[in-house]
């Protein structure tokens, strides 16, 4: 009997040391350390900036000094043998024959500004001029190109002369004439011309 028991016993530890224990007898397999994740950042997209706009530039305006071209071609004038003074003087609008735009307006006020300071003529007003211009059915910017239309409105407002203005050559150094003319035979009784050189700004 008590080889039984022992031999019961004897069993009992030789099944309890054939248990094995998950934890105790499986080989541990080294835990493999995973590398860190590097985060490759996404390169940002190089925004490249519009390339500048070039804003035009303005054109340039030219500006002439007109009193000092027409100053000395009317000092000449004064002078000119035939010249009565006291007469009645028409001055009909400047003619633009450049090759560009110039402001004719500006020089027929140097114009009238060269005569008004000396009194060998009478000037006809402007809107005298302008209401005679409609009487005969011309427009006030209507420039007298026809001498029979010239000395047609001259002797409608009483004049006795009539002067022609022409600005010619480049816009940039245009020239500027002058023609002194009898309103009854229609003579040029004197002729001169000026220079200018325009400035820009």
């Amino acid at each position: 009997m008590k080889k039984y028991f022992a031999a019961v016993a004897l069993a009992t530890l030789v099944l309890a040391g054939c248990v094995t224990h998950p934890d105790e007898n499986q080989t541990q397999q080294p835990q493999t350390q995973q590398p860190p994740v590097t985060t490759v950042p996404t390169p940002t997209e190089t925004v490249t900036p519009p390339p500048p706009v070039e804003v035009p530039q303005p054109p340039k305006i030219l500006t002439i000094d007109w009193s000092a071209v027409v100053q000395p071609i009317v000092a000449k004038m004064l002078q000119a043998d035939g010249v009565q003074a006291g007469s009645v003087l028409l001055l009909d609008n400047v003619k633009n024959s450049t090759n560009g735009s110039l402001q004719t307006s500006k020089i027929s006020a140097a114009m009238h500004d060269a005569f008004g300071s000396n009194k060998t003529f009478n000037v006809v007003p402007t809107d005298q001029l302008n209401s005679a211009k409609q009487m005969m059915g011309l427009s006030p910017d209507d420039n007298l190109v026809s001498r029979t239309k010239a000395i047609a409105l001259a002797r409608q407002v009483s004049a006795q002369y009539v002067l022609y203005s022409d600005v010619s050559g480049n816009v940039k150094t245009p020239t500027l004439d002058m023609q002194l003319m009898t309103v009854p035979s229609g003579e040029i009784v004197w002729s001169g011309s000026g220079a200018a050189v325009a400035s820009s700004n």
